[in-house]
C-alpha cells in the first residue's frame, strides 16, 4: 500500500543562514493568521482579537513592563535549555528545575525572613539567588546522573522529575514552609520588602532581574560562539563522533550542559519568588519550563534569539490574558496559540530543510 503514495520527502542543501532565522518569522505570522481564523470560528472579531494579542501589550509603560516581566523567566530557561539542545543533550525538565529553584530560595527566605534578623538584605538575595541556581541544578543533575550510570532516557527522566518537583512543593507549603498565620492556606508567609527583588521601573512590577537576564544573554553568547566549552558542547551535538575523535568527552558535556540549563531554570525560580510572587504557592509557575522550550526553538538556539523568543511568548502569555477579560475567551487560548506557533515553526522548518518529489517509477 505504500506505493500508492507517489511522493517523498528528500532532503534539500543546507539551507541558507537567512532561511534558517526566516523560519520563526513565518510561523509567527501564520500563527497571527490561523488565530484570527479562530476568533473568527469562535464567533469574535478577529481584528479585535488580533489587537488584544498583538498591540494592546504595548499599550503604555505598565503594560510593556508586564511584558518585560513574563519574558524574564521565558529568557532564563531558554538560555539553559539551548545549551542543552546544542549538545544533544535533550532536557525537558526545566519546569521541574524552575519548581525546586523556587523551592530552594523559598526556604532559604523563610529561614533569613525572622523577627530582628541579623542579616543585610543584599545579602539575603544573594544567598537567596544562589539557592535557587543550586536547586535548579540539583534537580538536573539527578537527570545527568540517571542518565551517566544508567544511560536512561533523559527525556523521560527530565519530564517526570518535573512532577516529583510539584508534589514537593506541594509538600512544602502544607508542611513545613507553611505560613502558620495564612489561615490554613498552603502557601509560605509573604516576604519582607529587603528581601525582594529591587524594582527597575518605578510604579511598575518590573525587578532587576530582566536586567541581570540580558547580561546573562550576553554571557551565554560570548561562552557559546567564542569560548572553547561552548566549541566542544556545540560539535559534541552535532557531531559526535568527530568530539570524541578530537578528545572532547561526552561525559563531560552531558553534566555541563544539564547543570548550566538547570542553574538557569532555578535562577528563575528564584526570580519569580522573590518578585512578582512574593511567596511559595503551591503552584509558581504557569509552564514557564514548558513554554521554554518553543523559545528555544524560536531563537534558533541562540542566546539572542531566546531574548526575542521570550518576548514572542510573553506576548502570547498577556494577550491570553486580556482575551480572557475582554472577549471572554477561556483560558485554555493560550495553550492553543503557543501549540500553533510549535507545530507551524516544525512544518516551516520542515519545508526549508526538505521537500516533495515524485518518486521514480520502476
Amino acid at each position: 500500500m505504500h506505493n500508492l503514495w507517489p511522493w517523498k520527502l528528500e532532503l534539500r542543501g543546507t539551507p541558507s543562514r537567512a532561511m534558517t532565522y526566516l523560519s520563526p518569522l513565518i510561523a509567527i505570522v501564520l500563527t497571527m493568521l490561523l488565530g484570527a481564523l479562530l476568533f473568527a470560528a469562535l464567533g469574535k472579531d478577529p481584528l479585535a482579537g488580533l489587537k488584544v494579542f498583538l498591540i494592546d501589550p504595548f499599550n503604555g509603560k505598565r503594560a510593556i513592563s508586564e511584558l518585560l516581566l513574563k519574558a524574564t523567566p521565558l529568557i532564563l530557561c531558554a538560555l539553559g535549555l539551548a545549551v542543552c539542545f546544542r549538545a544533544n543533550i535533550w532536557n525537558i525538565g526545566a519546569e521541574g528545575q524552575f519548581t525546586v529553584g523556587a523551592l530552594f530560595s523559598g526556604a532559604m527566605l523563610v529561614f533569613l525572613d525572622v523577627p530582628n534578623h541579623a542579616i543585610p538584605g543584599s545579602v539575603g538575595l544573594v544567598l537567596m539567588v544562589l539557592a535557587g541556581i543550586v536547586g535548579g541544578a540539583f534537580w538536573a543533575s539527578i537527570t545527568a546522573s540517571l542518565r551517566d550510570r544508567f544511560n536512561a532516557n533523559e527525556i523521560l527522566v527530565s519530564l517526570m522529575l518535573t512532577y516529583v518537583a510539584q508534589l514537593l512543593l506541594m509538600y512544602a507549603v502544607n508542611g513545613p514552609l507553611k505560613d502558620p498565620n495564612g489561615m490554613n492556606f498552603p502557601q509560605s508567609k509573604v516576604f519582607s520588602d529587603e528581601f525582594m527583588l529591587p524594582m527597575l521601573l518605578s510604579g511598575t512590577r518590573l525587578h532587576i532581574g530582566f536586567a541581570v537576564t540580558l547580561i546573562l544573554a550576553a554571557v551565554m553568547t560570548v561562552f557559546m560562539t567564542r569560548s572553547f566549552r561552548g566549541f566542544s558542547l556545540m560539535v559534541g551535538g552535532v557531531a559526535p563522533h568527530a568530539a570524541r575523535y578530537a578528545g572532547f568527552s561526552s561525559r563531560s558535556a552531558l553534566w555541563v550542559s544539564l547543570l548550566i540549563s538547570g542553574g538557569f531554570a532555578g535562577l528563575a525560580g528564584a526570580f519569580e519568588i522573590a518578585g512578582p510572587i512574593g511567596q511559595l504557592l503551591p503552584s509558581v509557575s504557569p509552564g514557564y519550563g514548558f513554554a521554554a522550550i518553543i523559545v528555544a526553538f524560536i531563537g534558533r538556539l541562540h542566546p539572542v534569539g531566546a531574548v526575542l523568543g521570550g518576548l514572542v511568548m510573553s506576548l502570547l502569555y498577556l494577550g491570553g490574558e486580556l482575551a480572557q477579560s475582554r472577549l471572554g475567551l477561556p483560558s485554555a487560548i493560550t495553550g492553543v496559540f503557543q501549540g500553533m506557533l510549535l507545530f507551524l515553526l516544525l512544518a516551516s522548518d520542515t519545508l526549508i530543510n526538505y521537500r516533495l518529489r515524485r518518486k521514480a517509477r520502476i
